[in-house]
């Protein structure tokens, strides 16, 4: 074992603080990576304040990782000292589901192991994820990593990017068609980003008019205001594809009648508490309310590619290890533009 350093949430009431952890040594397919940068996502506060549940101390969050593969197992062959990798939102699965051989490791019928606070394979050992110098993980769910972007903005494409590129890909989402993104965050200015260069005709549905030239400079052709009863009411059976990405409560009836027929609402945000649906707005207009994971490996490699080829990254604010809790705070009060990352040379 390795002891390592890490930021760590040690109980729900706590600010996360520094911690020491220890990382396996690396086995023949596995790939020791030091991390350069770390993204913060709202799954990583929901996780640290045990507002999902099921959350083990000391935890340590993050899986938007970058970094510098530093030793490789013996039967390691798709990566070399020095090589620029990412690792996302987990790490192992069982490998031989169906799922699984369909390169839907996320979707493991067996249960695939997330970044953090999740069972290994093993089913002995909790995770501990990107907010540490290094990391251990098998080959096959490391990914590579182009120098044609900056690594720091690179970080949050391990979740936000992929978490948006899937289900515009599962879904077919081309030129032409009509798209609204529900809220511009972290996930919805990839949303933005992503969809736009795919041809959509973007729509970004937001509470307020304070991020419209965001959204702008983003992709979005046009931007509208929820909290405006006759703007909605103008928009009704307007959007091919819906994509929302509010973690936050929030009532999804307000938006599936703004859906064509045979239009699709994918949720990507996960709130704390079930909401109510009507079933009227979907049976009348054969609409669909669906949710989405991220992507397989296959996939997020895919993505990775494509961001690459299209200079597609994401906004970010880089901060200091010591800067997590204030990036918390933050968040929670939408204070972002669009993703915290944490310089992980500032981890002491």
């Amino acid at each position: 074992m390795k002891s390592v350093k890490a930021y760590a949430a040690l109980s729900a009431e706590k600010p996360l603080e520094p911690w020491q952890i220890d990382r396996r040594e690396p086995g023949p397919e596995d790939v020791e990576i030091e991390i350069l940068f770390s993204g913060v996502c709202h799954s990583d506060i929901h996780t640290a304040r045990n507002e999902w549940g099921g959350t083990v101390y000391p935890a340590v969050p993050g899986h938007e990782i970058v970094g510098k593969v530093t030793r490789i197992g013996e039967a390691v062959s798709k990566f070399k000292i020095g090589d620029t990798v990412g690792v996302g939102c987990f790490v192992d699965s069982c490998r031989h589901c169906n799922n699984c051989n369909d390169d839907l490791e996320q979707y493991c019928e067996n249960g695939h192991t997330q970044t953090y606070n999740s069972p290994s394979q093993d089913k002995k050992t909790i995770t501990l994820g990107g907010y540490s110098s290094h990391i251990v993980v098998t080959e096959h769910f490391v990914l590579h990593v182009s120098d044609k972007l900056p690594l720091a903005n690179v970080a949050p494409l391990l979740c936000a990017g992929i978490t948006t590129y899937s289900p515009l890909k599962h879904w077919n989402v081309k030129k032409g068609d009509k798209l609204a993104v529900v809220g511009l965050g972290g996930l919805g200015h990839m949303a933005v980003k992503i969809a736009s260069s795919m041809g959509a005709e973007v729509t970004v549905l937001s509470r307020s008019k304070d991020k419209e030239k965001d959204a702008e400079r983003l992709g979005a052709k046009h931007f509208k205001i929820t909290s405006d009863v006759e703007t909605m009411n103008s928009l009704a059976s307007t959007f091919d594809f819906i994509i929302d990405t509010v973690s936050a409560q929030h009532d999804y009836n307000q938006y599936l009648t703004l859906l064509k027929t045979s239009g699709v609402m994918v949720i990507l945000g996960a709130p704390p508490q079930p909401s109510e649906v009507s079933a009227f707005p979907l049976i009348l207009g054969r609409r669909s309310l669906v949710g989405s994971l991220v992507g397989g490996i296959k996939e997020t490699q895919e993505m990775l590619d494509y961001c690459a080829e299209h200079n597609i990254s994401s906004d970010i604010e880089l901060i200091k290890m010591s800067q997590i809790n204030e990036a918390y705070e933050r968040t929670l009060a939408g204070d972002v533009h669009y993703r915290f990352v944490i310089d992980m040379s500032t981890l002491n």
